[in-house]
């Protein structure tokens, strides 16, 4: 039989070298391309079974169109996430399939990562003492015990950073509009939550019900001097309100490992460029904003097994005709899908 050709968009040596070694028996045909897929690019997928995507690729309806047209039989996300990918274009047409969960302590951890950093100043004590500067001025923080964080979103990620702030002594309340069964977490309506919380994290899909979210009315909700985390995505948060809430001193800080127009920018070097997102480049002048370029996941746990479950997605795929990590428009909303994906979803 001849192997299955994958052709694998937007690669890094990171996530390239897992590849190389889960894919070491070289049981699969893989090209590797820098450039992401995109209706520019997609002719690079040409006489490949496979096209593995990332977070940044665009799979819109146009590329997915031409490469069904070229024989592409299934687009193997390497994330969980596919707010990316139009499936309900790609039924009938091409078969999608995701990697759930690869690490989901990586991204809690990172999460809690950037909160401690924002809190207790270390970024800019580190930066202080490398200049010998070992003056405490401005680097005054504030306890987490005894804080109440909010938890939009309460799956594998959410859950695990409650119990990493229950840790910490923290009193955590959450939202979900599923809710976790007999988990023992405080569910509050989204209005609550924005009034209640001193720390909000997002650990939440990207719909189009959650697109936003936290936008100059929730903002207007919340405690002064709040604390935003966000490692899911980044178009939760309107930009530009929280920029205007950081500067009408209603945000205290801003701890963010995705951006909404971070597809022009993230995963490239642009530090001997200028960067023409001008509300980027304002939240990154400030003072209270930490931001990480999407790296939440970026553990060597993670990448493994981002590798090894992405490949055998495609084996299952085409060795048993059936992926239980597929997705389809049908089974978009999750924790409702009552598909046992036995059988491929069309």
């Amino acid at each position: 039989m001849d192997k299955i050709k994958i052709a694998f968009f937007d690669s890094k040596d990171y996530d390239k070298q897992s590849f190389v070694d889960s894919n070491q028996n070289e049981e699969f045909e893989i090209t590797y391309f820098e450039t992401r897929l995109s209706e520019d690019t997609y002719k690079l997928a040409e006489g490949s079974d496979v096209v593995c995507v990332f977070v940044n690729d665009d799979v819109n309806s146009v590329v997915i169109d031409k490469l069904h047209k070229m024989g592409v039989k299934l687009i193997a996300l390497r994330c969980a996430g596919y707010n990316n990918v139009d499936i309900e274009h790609a039924f009938g047409k091409i078969h999608v399939v995701r990697v759930p969960a690869y690490s989901p302590y990586a991204v809690a951890e990172h999460a809690i990562a950037l909160l401690l950093t924002s809190i207790r100043r270390i970024h800019k004590a580190y930066i202080r003492t490398k200049d010998f500067n070992f003056s405490l001025n401005g680097l005054t923080g504030f306890d987490l015990h005894g804080k109440t964080v909010g938890v939009v979103g309460t799956g594998k990620i959410g859950r695990i950073f409650i119990d990493i702030c229950r840790g910490f002594g923290m009193n955590v309340i959450a939202y979900d509009k599923f809710p976790a069964k007999d988990s023992g977490i405080e569910y509050v309506s989204l209005d609550e939550l924005w009034n209640r919380s001193d720390i909000i994290s997002l650990h939440c899909p990207l719909t189009d019900e959650s697109l936003h979210m936290i936008n100059a009315e929730s903002i207007e909700q919340m405690k002064k001097g709040v604390v935003i985390i966000n490692t899911s995505r980044g178009a939760l948060i309107d930009s530009e309100a929280l920029v205007e809430g950081i500067k009408a001193r209603h945000v205290g800080a801003a701890c963010l490992d995705v951006y909404e127009e971070e597809s022009n920018v993230f995963f490239h070097d642009y530090s001997n460029h200028i960067v023409n997102d001008d509300t980027l480049a304002r939240l990154i002048s400030m003072p209270n904003v930490i931001v990480t370029s999407h790296q939440a996941f970026l553990t060597n746990e993670a990448l493994m097994n981002i590798a090894d479950t992405t490949l055998n997605n495609v084996k299952e795929f085409f060795d048993k005709g059936t992926c239980t990590n597929e997705i389809c428009y049908k089974c978009a909303n999750l924790a409702t899908c009552k598909q046992t994906h036995e059988n491929k979803c069309f």
